[in-house]
C-alpha cells in the first residue's frame, strides 16, 4: 500500500534518521519514546510546541486506576463499560484496567509525585462514572503537569533520545511494500534542521493528542488540530468512532463570544460535592440520574445543554461555595487561581460553566498493541482508537490509556526488534512524488471551519445542521482546489498546513455523525434521540475514497 495523498509542501530540505519516531510529547508519546530506550532502540520525539505543551499537562482531575482498598478492576471494567455506551471493547478494557495499577507504579518509579495522605497512601478521588474513589491526583489539580513534568525530565536526559520541538508533522513516509519508513515536517526556525525535512525511521508513533480545535469552544490547547488524524486518513490508515467527541460539561464560561482554549474546571470539583445549578440555584442534576451531578459526562452536558435551552440561558453554573477558602486554596489551586484571573471568586459565588468540546473518543483505529492498518504506524493517546472509550470516554481514563497502551507499543516494538523484524527501511521516493497534493485552505479558513463545527456538529446534532456544517466545509474545499487552478494557490506553511488537517478532519468527523442515527454516548442527535442497538451498536470505519473524500463504513455486526 502506498501513501495515495500529501498535504502540498516543499521538497524536504534535510534528513534525519533514528529507529523510531514519535510524534507528540505527551503521556503517550513520551512514555513510548522511553521505553523503547529500555530496548536498545533509538528515539525521536517529535513536538510541535515544547516538550510539555501538549493536552497532557492541562489535565487537571487525575489518573483513574484501581488502587484503593477494595476497589478491584472488574468494577473499573464495569464503570467504563456503562459510560461506553455499548461500544466499548471489552478485552481493550479489560487490558486498561488490568494492567493500569502497575502502569501508574511504573509513572511514580519514573518520578511522578502523586498526592498522599499523613499515612503515605496514595490520595483518591471520584469523578463521573466512577462508582469508587480510584482517581489519583497531584498537586490537587494539576495532575497532568506533574505527569508531564516527571516524564520530561526523564527523557531530558535520556542521550538515546533526540528531541525535534516546533515542528508540524506533515506526512508518512512508506517504503516500497507500504511499510512504515518515517515522516516528513516542518521545523519552525532550527538552525540546520529548519523548514521541511524527512526523518527516516523503522517504525512511526503516533501520539498527537486531540482535535478540540476543529471547534470553537474547546478545553484543547491550540496546537490540537487533529494532525494525527489527517495524516493517518492521507496514508492509508482507517479510523474509527470520529463522531464521538466528548464535550466537557463544566469548562469556565468567560462570555458569550469566546473562542479558543477555555479554562478547564475539572470534574475533581463535583467529586469532592459541588453541585451544579441554574440562576436560581436549582440542582438540576438531582433526579436525572443515580450518580446526580456524577452521571458520566454525556449525560450531565446534555442535561447542561437542555436547561440552558429551556430558560434561553448561556450557561449554567457549578456551586462550590460551601467547600470553604481553605478546601479550595489546597485541593484546587490552579482552579481558584483561574477562576479569581476572570474575576469570579468560587469560594463566595457559583462558578459559570457551559460545556465545550473536550476530547475524541474516537481516531485512528489500533488493536491491542497498538498497531494501526498500515504497517510500521503505531497510533496511542488520544489520536488512537483502541476501543477503550466507546461512544463515552470514562472520566480520568484518558491518561491510563496513554500510559497502558504506550508501553504494549514499546513492548511490540521490542519484541519486533528482538526478531529481527525492524530493519532499516528504504523510502518509496517514488511512492511519495506519486501521491496526490492535497489544495491548502487560507489561514483564515480555520475560524470559518470552527464556527460551522460548533453551529452544525456541537453538543446537538440533527441531518439539518451537519448538511449544513458538510456544505460549508466542501465550499470551502471547492475553493480551495479552484485557487491552485487559477495559480493562486495558499502559500504552505503551518497556519495553512493546520487549516487543511482540520477541514479534513471535520469533513470526516461530520460525514460520520450524519450518518450515525441515533443518540448514543457523547453522540446526541435531536431527529433520532432513542439508543438503536438494532441498527448501530457497531462502529463507522472512515477512509479516503481515491477522490480524497473521507468515506465512512458501518462495521459488519
Amino acid at each position: 500500500m502506498s501513501v495515495t495523498h500529501r498535504l502540498t509542501a516543499p521538497a524536504p530540505g534535510w534528513t534525519a534518521s533514528t529507529d523510531v519516531v514519535v510524534v507528540g510529547s505527551g503521556v503517550a508519546g513520551l512514555t513510548v519514546a522511553l521505553n523503547v530506550r529500555k530496548a536498545g532502540l533509538r528515539a525521536m520525539v517529535v513536538t510541535k510546541a515544547v516538550l510539555d505543551e501538549g493536552s497532557t499537562r492541562w489535565a487537571q482531575g487525575g489518573i483513574a486506576a484501581a488502587l484503593g482498598e477494595g476497589d478491584t478492576p472488574e468494577q473499573h471494567l464495569d464503570d467504563t463499560l456503562v459510560a461506553g455506551a455499548g461500544l466499548c471493547d471489552e478485552e481493550a478494557v479489560r487490558t486498561l484496567v488490568t494492567e493500569g495499577p502497575d502502569a501508574v507504579r511504573r509513572l511514580i518509579a519514573t518520578g511522578a509525585l502523586f498526592d498522599r495522605g499523613e499515612d503515605g497512601e496514595i490520595l483518591l478521588t471520584r469523578e463521573g462514572g466512577h462508582h469508587r474513589r480510584r482517581i489519583a491526583h497531584a498537586g490537587g489539580d494539576a495532575t497532568g503537569a506533574e505527569i508531564s513534568r516527571a516524564l520530561v525530565a526523564a527523557v531530558r536526559t535520556d542521550p538515546g533520545i533526540e528531541l525535534i520541538e516546533h515542528a508540524l508533522v506533515l506526512d508518512l513516509l512508506t517504503d516500497p511494500e507500504g511499510h512504515a519508513a518515517g515522516l516528513t515536517l516542518h521545523v519552525m526556525g532550527e538552525g540546520q534542521r529548519d523548514g521541511v525535512g524527512a526523518v527516516r525511521a523503522r517504525a512511526v508513533v503516533l501520539a498527537t493528542g486531540g482535535m478540540g480545535q476543529v471547534f470553537s469552544a474547546t478545553t484543547n490547547p491550540a496546537v490540537s488540530t487533529g494532525d494525527g488524524v489527517a495524516l493517518a486518513l492521507r496514508a492509508g490508515a482507517a479510523v474509527t468512532d470520529l463522531e464521538f467527541v466528548q464535550f466537557h460539561p463544566t469548562p469556565l464560561w468567560v462570555g458569550p463570544d469566546a473562542e479558543g482554549q477555555l479554562p478547564l474546571i475539572s470534574e475533581a470539583v463535583r467529586g469532592e460535592g459541588a453541585h451544579l445549578v441554574d440562576a436560581d440555584g436549582v440542582r438540576f442534576m438531582v433526579g436525572q440520574h443515580e450518580l446526580a451531578e456524577l452521571a458520566p459526562r454525556d449525560i450531565v452536558a446534555k442535561a447542561i445543554t437542555r436547561r440552558m435551552q429551556e430558560q434561553g440561558a448561556d450557561h449554567m453554573f457549578l456551586d462550590g461555595r460551601h467547600f470553604g477558602a481553605e478546601m479550595w486554596e489546597h485541593r484546587f489551586p490552579t482552579i481558584l487561581a483561574t477562576c479569581r484571573a476572570h474575576g469570579i471568586d468560587p469560594v463566595t459565588a457559583p462558578i459559570p460553566i457551559a460545556p465545550a468540546a473536550h476530547y475524541a473518543s474516537g481516531g485512528v483505529r489500533t488493536d491491542p498493541r497498538g498497531r494501526t492498518s498500515v504497517p510500521g504506524l503505531y497510533a496511542c493517546g488520544e489520536v488512537a482508537c483502541t476501543g477503550v472509550h466507546g461512544a463515552n470516554r470514562l472520566a480520568s481514563n484518558s491518561l491510563l490509556e496513554g500510559l497502558v497502551f504506550a508501553e504494549r507499543i514499546a513492548a511490540d516494538l521490542a519484541g519486533r526488534h528482538a526478531a529481527g523484524e525492524l530493519p532499516e527501511r528504504t523510502v518509496d521516493v517514488a511512492a511519495a512524488r506519486a501521491a496526490r497534493p492535497v489544495p491548502l485552505p487560507p489561514s483564515e479558513a480555520r475560524a470559518e471551519i470552527q464556527r460551522l463545527m460548533s453551529r452544525g456538529a456541537g453538543v446537538l446534532r440533527s441531518a439539518a445542521s451537519m448538511a449544513d456544517a458538510a456544505a460549508g466545509l466542501a465550499l470551502i474545499a471547492e475553493q480551495a482546489h479552484s485557487h491552485v487552478a487559477e495559480e493562486k494557490p495558499a502559500d504552505p506553511r503551518v497556519e495553512t498546513w493546520e487549516a487543511a488537517n482540520l477541514l479534513l478532519v471535520a469533513t470526516a468527523l461530520v460525514a460520520a455523525a450524519a450518518q450515525r442515527e441515533e443518540t448514543r454516548g457523547c453522540h446526541w442527535r435531536e431527529d433520532f434521540p432513542e439508543r438503536d442497538d438494532a441498527h448501530w451498536r457497531r462502529h463507522l470505519i472512515t477512509t479516503l475514497a481515491a477522490s480524497g473524500d473521507p468515506v465512512s463504513t458501518p462495521e459488519e455486526q
